[in-house]
C-alpha cells in the first residue's frame, strides 16, 4: 500500500488503500478526531473555536491501517481509522436507515393497510419498528385493540415519541360541541384537510382513537397526498411547480389565541420528492399575494383541490370503536363525511407526535436489531 501523504495549504491527500487518494480538510481531520466525542454521550468535547490558530500538521503518517497527525502547536496526535476516512471521502449524509422509499397508495388501499395490535404493540419492540417502518413508507396504520381510556392513547403515541401539544392540548375530542372551535367539533362534513396549517411547523404524526361511532354517517375520508401530488406532477407540471413554490396565509383565531403562519401546498424533500401535502380550505386566510400572481396561483390550485375528491385516490370507510388511525398529518389528506348527531354516538380523542422523533424510533430500534 502507498504510505505517501500530500501535505498542502488547508488540507491533505490521503492514500487509502487499492488505490484510491483522498483529500480531507485540516479542520474536519481535527474536529472529528476519536477524542473529539465523549465515549458515553457520544456528544462532541472538542471546542474548535478554541484554536488559536487554524490547526496545521507537524506530521502525517499511515501507521497500523490509521492516519497519524500531531498537530503543530498544540502536543496533540489525532489517529483516524482509514475505514472512517473511506466512509468520508464523499460529501454526502450519513447512511439513515430511515430515509426509506415512499410507498403510494390510491383510493383500493383500505383493504391492504397495516393493523397492529396495541396489547401486542406494547409487549414488543420489533412490532414497533414495523409500525414504524409502515408510517415512513405508507404513512398510515390501523391500532386494534384499542383500551377504551385516555392512558391507552397516551402509552401508544408514548412508543413513537412524546405528546406533541398544538393549542388545542396535548389532547383534542372530535365529538359535537356546544360551543365548537373548530369544523371538527361539529357534525357537519369535514373537507379534505392537514391539521393545523396555521402553527410554524405543523404537528407531524397524528392518532384518532375512535371510543365510539354510532352515529349516521360519518365515514372517515383518506388519501396518500405524495400519491396525489406525484401524479399532479405529470398531468400539469406548470401547475405543480407553483403550488410547490408559493407560500400561502393560513390562520386559526379564537378568543384565546390568533395563529398564523405560510405554508406550500406541496412539500418537497431534499431529493424533490412529494413528501406531503398542506391544505386546509377552512383553515386558509385570505390570500394576499397580487392579483396578477392570482391569475396563476388560483387555477392551479383550484385544479388540483379537485383532486381530492377523485375516487382514485379516496379512501372512504367507517372507523370503529376500538380503532385508533395513526397517520402522517403532512402527507395523508383526510377529511370526514356528515353525520345525525341525534341517531348515536361519535367519539374520537386525538392527539399528535413528531416526524423526527418517528425516524429516532425507528433508527433506534434498527441500531439494536443490527447490533442484538
Amino acid at each position: 500500500m502507498n504510505t505517501q501523504i500530500t501535505l498542502q495549504h488547508q488540507g491533505l491527500d490521503c492514500p487509502l488503500g487499492d488505490g484510491q487518494t483522498a483529500y480531507f480538510n485540516y479542520f474536519w481531520l481535527r474536529d472529528n478526531c476519536p477524542t473529539s466525542f465523549d465515549s458515553n454521550t457520544r456528544e462532541r468535547v472538542f471546542d474548535v473555536f478554541g484554536l488559536g490558530q487554524p490547526p496545521r500538521p507537524e506530521r502525517a503518517d499511515i501507521s497500523a491501517d490509521a492516519l497519524e497527525i500531531r498537530w503543530q502547536g498544540e502536543e496533540h496526535v489525532s489517529r483516524h481509522p482509514l475505514s472512517f476516512l473511506r466512509a468520508h471521502t464523499a460529501p454526502g449524509p450519513r447512511r439513515d436507515v430511515a430515509d426509506l422509499s415512499r410507498k403510494l397508495w390510491y383510493g383500493d388501499h383500505y383493504p391492504d393497510i397495516h393493523r397492529f395490535s396495541q396489547p401486542a404493540l406494547m409487549a414488543d419492540p420489533a412490532l414497533v419498528k414495523d409500525w414504524a417502518r409502515t408510517l415512513l413508507e405508507e404513512g398510515v396504520a390501523i391500532i386494534t385493540d384499542m383500551p377504551g381510556d385516555k392512558e391507552g392513547l397516551s402509552g401508544t403515541a408514548g412508543l413513537l415519541g412524546y405528546i406533541r401539544a398544538s393549542f388545542f392540548g396535548d389532547y383534542f375530542d372530535v365529538k359535537t360541541h356546544i360551543n365548537p372551535t373548530n369544523l371538527a367539533f361539529t357534525a357537519k362534513a369535514l373537507e379534505m384537510h392537514t391539521d393545523l396549517p396555521a402553527e410554524d411547523l405543523a404537528p407531524g404524526i397524528q392518532y384518532l382513537h375512535c371510543i365510539a361511532n354510532t352515529v349516521e354517517g360519518g365515514n372517515s375520508l383518506f388519501l396518500d397526498g405524495a400519491a396525489l401530488a406525484e401524479d399532479f406532477r405529470l398531468s400539469n407540471p406548470e401547475d405543480f411547480a407553483l403550488l410547490a413554490s408559493t407560500d400561502i396565509p393560513f390562520y386559526c383565531e379564537h378568543e384565546k389565541f390568533d395563529m398564523r403562519a405560510r405554508q406550500r401546498v406541496i412539500e418537497l424533500d431534499r431529493y424533490g420528492a412529494v413528501s406531503g401535502l398542506t391544505i386546509s380550505g377552512h383553515l386558509a386566510d385570505v390570500f394576499d399575494l397580487s392579483q396578477d400572481y392570482l391569475d396563476r396561483f388560483y387555477p392551479a390550485y383550484w385544479r388540483f383541490g379537485q383532486l381530492l375528491t377523485d375516487p382514485k385516490y379516496l379512501m372512504r370507510f367507517r372507523l370503529n370503536a376500538g380503532e385508533c388511525i395513526v397517520f402522517d398529518n403532512h402527507r395523508i389528506v383526510h377529511g370526514r363525511e356528515g353525520y345525525t348527531a341525534s341517531s348515536g354516538d361519535r367519539h374520537l380523542r386525538g392527539c399528535y407526535t413528531d416526524r423526527g422523533e418517528l425516524r429516532s424510533t425507528y433508527r433506534a430500534l434498527s441500531n439494536k436489531g443490527e447490533t442484538a
